[in-house]
């Protein structure tokens, strides 16, 4: 029987290599990719992320808001709300605004979360691309 050989595991790049560009495309969408001097796919991200954020907002899409019970509304409470976090700005920019949309039914509404919770995942897609461009993983 043949034993299977595992790939040598490469080292983590260095924090202060990283941290910057993952930093700031959290905080901004597209961000991180500005900043390592991929200018078109940081305005693709920025724009794909915002348009999603605020189509969300113009559906009147609730955001989500940690509670506490049993643990299917723990991790969909806590879930959407790292994903609601994940959108940076935006998130932090609405909620200073004093944007509170009651989750209410209809099929508008209930689309109008999912868009926010969407872009704030694809914001974290977005930080672990830079993060690879950033430590010399990709190009």
């Amino acid at each position: 029987m043949a034993t299977k050989e595992k790939a040598p595991k490469e080292p983590m790049p260095p924090l202060q290599t990283w941290l910057p560009a993952v930093a700031l495309g959290w905080l901004v969408p597209g961000g991180g990719h500005f900043l390592l001097g991929q200018r078109g796919r940081a305005m693709l991200l920025a724009s794909a992320i915002t348009c999603m954020f605020v189509t969300g907002l113009l559906m009147r899409g609730a955001m989500f808001q940690p509670q506490n019970g049993d643990v299917l509304t723990i991790l969909i409470n806590w879930g959407g709300f790292i994903g609601d976090l994940s959108s940076g700005i935006l998130y932090l920019l609405t909620s200073w605004l004093g944007y509170s949309q009651a989750d209410m039914a209809g099929h508008a509404h209930d689309y109008g979360t999912k868009f926010l919770v969407a872009a704030g995942l694809l914001n974290v897609l977005a930080m672990v691309d830079a993060y690879e461009i950033a430590g010399g993983r990709k190009s």
